[in-house]
């Protein structure tokens, strides 16, 4: 092979790029993909959502240990809610002609995420997430995420109400 083919074949081998975006059903959460979409519409890349989710336990009595509280099918709705955001997300950014994938994983968002995004050009996420307090600007996923991205990071800071400065 000579120099000229060995071009034209990197060239047809070009690589996938790829926008992370993290979603929990948060406006933030929405607000980051809407952005990542519109990002990946100029970049041509994929976005792959990622959904992180633990069920919760509580105690029961003392010869049961710990019981699900969560719903019977958490899966589901977590599917359902997702679905959810992408659909509105999707509608809101005009409907872009982007590659939307969807990952559900159970297990801690922040190591999700920063699991997920090896290997991705960017990862996204809002600001802050459902829980937290008020008068937080940067939720504890961002702020773990801030610190320990395995790619370049965007945190999208919205206009939400409770966003105000």
């Amino acid at each position: 092979m000579n120099m000229r083919q060995d071009r034209a074949e990197e060239e047809t081998q070009v690589a996938e790029r790829r926008i992370v975006v993290g979603v929990e059903g948060s406006g933030y959460a929405r607000a980051a993909l809407i952005w990542a979409l519109e990002e990946a519409a100029f970049r041509s890349a994929v976005v792959e959502v990622v959904t992180a989710y633990s069920p919760t336990y509580v105690p029961a009595a003392p010869d049961l240990g710990y019981v699900p509280l969560d719903s019977f099918d958490l899966v589901a709705e977590v599917e359902r809610m997702q679905g959810d955001v992408i659909e509105s997300a999707v509608a809101a950014a005009g409907q872009p002609d982007v590659e939307v994938r969807r990952t559900l994983v159970k297990g801690r968002a922040a190591d999700t995420l920063m699991r997920t995004a090896q290997g991705a050009d960017m990862l996204v996420v809002g600001n802050r997430g459902r829980g937290g307090f008020a008068g937080l600007r940067l939720g504890s996923v961002s702020q773990a995420i801030a610190h320990h991205s395995p790619c370049p990071l965007v945190i999208v800071r919205t206009g939400l109400a409770d966003d105000a400065d």
